[in-house]
């Protein structure tokens, strides 16, 4: 795969957001910035916008939630786990979304621990 600037703007005080940018970044260089400490205008993008998803761009394009996932999955070498939920359409945005918004619930702390381990 040809190699890209991706730039990913994420939650930084999320556990599992930032465990996962740790994991990504085992096989792919990123540049991954806090939304909270991040000149959004230069992305075109908003806090509001930023509170709600994951953002990457790559190649001037912009991906969010699921499709941010998919498409990290895929450059990590992870094309099987991109590709599902690229075809699951709107159950994985759904997915998405519902665990961005259930971040303190106990199987996403026991997700961001899985990924804080794999990460290490």
């Amino acid at each position: 795969m040809k190699s890209l600037a991706i730039t990913v703007i994420f939650d930084g005080q999320c556990e599992l957001c930032r465990n996962s940018i740790s994991w990504v970044k085992k096989r792919v260089e990123i540049n991954a910035l806090d939304f909270h400490t991040t000149e959004l205008s230069q992305f075109g993008l908003s806090i509001e916008q930023c509170s709600r998803e994951v953002f990457v761009i790559a190649d001037h394009v912009h991906y969010s939630g699921a499709h941010a996932v998919a498409f990290l999955l895929k450059y990590r070498g992870n094309a099987f786990l991109s590709r599902i939920i690229s075809a699951s359409g709107k159950l994985g945005e759904y997915g998405y979304h519902w665990i961005a918004t259930h971040r303190n619930s106990p199987p996403i702390k026991a997700l961001a621990v899985l990924l804080k381990r794999a990460a290490s």
